[in-house]
């Protein structure tokens, strides 16, 4: 199984995880501590520990990463990209300690270098016949799925805490 696809079910599952004991322990579960669980999930597993581990790829096996997205090896970009990863990872697990305006900032940063990563995909794919696992495969629909699910998590996050506040 493809570790993004792992990574996905992972990030659910911990979701699931937290919600139930949230309500062995008799805490209160509405529609915004169930949305907030699923984005701090997403934000933690997904954006930290998957760009991390995106980042130890680029960083540490740069040649294999690069013969799996089809790219030629050697290029010093591909450091660039591992210290972005870097950089969004700590982000991501960052959104843990730290709430509110950070995981809009969060949320922003992932997407638009996930959407952007998206875009080179399809450039490759159609420019240069690039159908390699790591640019044409489950990498590429997460590239769009992942900034989706985290976009909408996120706005229906600060609907519904408006909505409490008033």
């Amino acid at each position: 199984m493809d570790f993004v696809v792992i990574l996905i079910i992972l990030t659910i599952l911990i979701a699931i995880t937290a919600l139930i004991r949230n309500k062995i322990k008799n805490r209160p579960l509405n529609r915004l501590i169930i949305i907030k669980t699923f984005l701090l999930s997403f934000l933690v597993i997904s954006v930290g520990f998957g760009s991390i581990w995106a980042f130890i790829g680029h960083a540490f096996l740069p040649v294999q990463v690069a013969e799996s997205i089809g790219w030629a090896t050697g290029s010093p970009f591909q450091t660039e990209v591992a210290f972005a990863n870097l950089a969004i990872g700590i982000l991501g697990i960052l959104c843990y300690f730290f709430r509110d305006n950070f995981w809009v900032a969060t949320v922003i940063a992932s997407s638009i270098f996930l959407l952007g990563a998206a875009y080179v995909h399809v450039i490759n794919i159609i420019n240069y016949s690039n159908h390699a696992v790591g640019n044409a495969g489950t990498i590429f629909f997460m590239d769009i799925i992942g900034p989706v699910i985290l976009i909408v998590l996120l706005i229906l996050y600060k609907l519904y805490e408006r909505k409490q506040m008033d």
